[in-house]
């Protein structure tokens, strides 16, 4: 929680991510924040200032505007609350994305374009055409290593014509960009401009999953992952499935797939059967309807399920 007061506070309007109609509120400017801007990647922060929910937080030059569905008092002061939850996991996934571009840029060359701190998962889009299995076994390995060798992460500001800050892994400043830049350091691994949230030691990270590759566009690679708690969150949703899978088949894990494969062959022998059965039927109800004196001209069948 963090004490500061409202500078301003004007009439304003939403448009949800999924979109729909604008939601009414509020843009407030606070004296100083807790609450992180979308940026570099990174979603938003949520919170409460008061009672009064964030639900959402944007960058304007150096001030952070924060979406209210409430008109707050200019010159009051607030108690801003922050969501914690949504803060780590996104400090995990962030430092989680640091680690795996240096690492993966010093051992085969690959170097980060873009990434993205998804809702399920997260995405680094890498600078080539392709990567092996292999080459994914070996980063998925060495970061863990640096995660239980328990690295620190520190935070450090230079000055924006500062030599130091041509030598930093960069993707470059926003246009808009006033004042120092912001350089996270993974010990010995990483120094990068960056202005998101981070974890102060990569044991924080627990644990990092890379669940494979997809193909990216203009010849680049797509890396897929999850960090810290979302690994634990994958594997208890996979571990549910698990145990629903094997009261339905009544075999074990190792059995599934097989049997699921034999359920599908069997579905699949029984539609071309019963698809069969349906030919003869209609066969049979034409000849007999053929042989019966003086047909209508109109016949009409209905047979109900086919």
């Amino acid at each position: 929680q963090f004490t500061t007061r409202v500078v301003s506070c004007r009439a304003a309007e939403l448009r949800p991510e999924g979109g729909g109609e604008p939601v009414r509120g509020f843009h407030v400017v606070l004296e100083d924040t807790i609450l992180f801007p979308e940026g570099g990647g990174q979603p938003d922060d949520r919170g409460l200032i008061g009672d009064v929910p964030v639900l959402r937080v944007t960058r304007r030059g150096p001030e952070a505007v924060h979406f209210v569905p409430a008109a707050l008092e200019p010159g009051a002061e607030v108690l801003l609350s922050l969501d914690w939850e949504r803060r780590f996991d996104h400090m995990q996934q962030h430092s989680g994305q640091h680690l795996i571009s240096a690492i993966a840029e010093q051992t085969f060359g690959f170097k980060t374009t873009s990434w993205e701190l998804g809702r399920q998962r997260s995405v680094i889009e890498l600078d080539t055409p392709l990567v092996t299995a292999e080459q994914v076994e070996a980063l998925e390995k060495s970061v863990n290593e640096k995660i239980r060798d328990r690295v620190p992460v520190t935070v450090r500001e230079l000055a924006a014509d500062d030599p130091e800050v041509e030598t930093v892994r960069s993707r470059g400043l926003p246009d808009d960009h006033v004042g120092p830049v912001r350089v996270v350091d993974i010990k010995g691994i990483d120094s990068n401009l960056c202005c998101g949230t981070h974890v102060s030691n990569l044991s924080d990270l627990q644990v990092i999953k890379l669940l494979g590759m997809e193909k990216g566009k203009k010849n680049k690679t797509n890396l897929v992952f999850l960090a810290g708690n979302r690994v634990l969150k994958s594997i208890e949703q996979s571990h549910s499935t698990e145990k629903a899978l094997t009261s339905l088949l009544k075999n074990g894990p190792g059995e599934h797939v097989e049997a699921v494969r034999r359920l599908q062959s069997s579905v699949k022998l029984l539609q071309k059967n019963n698809l069969n059965l349906l030919r003869d039927i209609a066969v049979l109800i034409a000849r007999d309807f053929k042989s019966k004196p003086a047909p209508r001209q109109l016949f009409v069948l209905h047979r109900y399920g086919g």
